[in-house]
């Protein structure tokens, strides 16, 4: 479902660009809450009139940027997917893949941060359930068939170890963007191991492999 109007889809590839990044680094830095439309339009070199010729609300933009994230995190999740079926294998992908997301898109994290939080609990009901569903369906797959080859015990639940799973990755993920997270993981990790990603890297998929057996 697209959030913009039809006028949206018809005006210059490199106009749509500058009217998302202007969107992006606003609610980016701002929050949903503090953006100003008027604010966004002037950033992105058009006037309100023409923004509003695109979107209905900034609800609406929002929610476009917020696809655009999504479409990426579900495009790391498919491609991890079909790339092994093996759970750790499956797991250090997706680890990995967090940390570059959050790296290479330091707007779309801090969105999909901010998404996550009480002050947006209107639009997060609906918006988590799209990516999240996915997320866990993902898991499940993978899981399942670890089971049954026997890498996973019978009596362990799959669905708690999915939520296990998805929270070691979403926390290292925000650990990127988040002062707060950034600062907690400095506090528990100390200042030598908070700067060599590879051996925390390790050392997660370390506590995971013991975890499943």
């Amino acid at each position: 479902m697209a959030f913009y109007k039809e006028t949206f889809d018809k005006i210059a590839e490199e106009r749509r660009e500058k009217v998302l990044q202007a969107a992006r680094e606003e609610f980016a830095r701002k929050g949903y809450l503090a953006t100003n439309i008027n604010e966004v339009a002037k950033k992105a070199g058009i006037s309100i009139g023409s923004m509003y010729s695109y979107f209905a609300s900034k609800e609406d933009l929002f929610l476009t940027i917020v696809e655009d994230c999504f479409s990426i995190l579900e495009r790391v999740l498919t491609e991890a997917y079909e790339q092994t079926d093996d759970v750790l294998e499956f797991f250090e992908l997706l680890l990995r893949s967090a940390s570059h997301y959050a790296c290479t898109y330091p707007e779309h994290n801090q969105i999909y941060l901010d998404i996550t939080t009480e002050a947006l609990s209107n639009l997060s009901s609906r918006l988590s359930k799209q990516l999240e569903t996915i997320t866990a369906n993902y898991y499940m797959q993978v899981l399942e068939k670890a089971q049954n080859r026997g890498a996973i015990e019978e009596k362990m639940n799959l669905h708690i170890l999915s939520f296990c799973f998805d929270n070691l990755i979403m926390m290292y993920q925000f650990s990127f963007t988040s002062h707060y997270y950034r600062n907690r993981m400095a506090i528990l990790l100390g200042d030598e191991l908070m700067e060599d990603h590879e051996k925390v890297i390790e050392g997660i998929l370390q506590f995971v492999r013991k975890a499943l057996k």
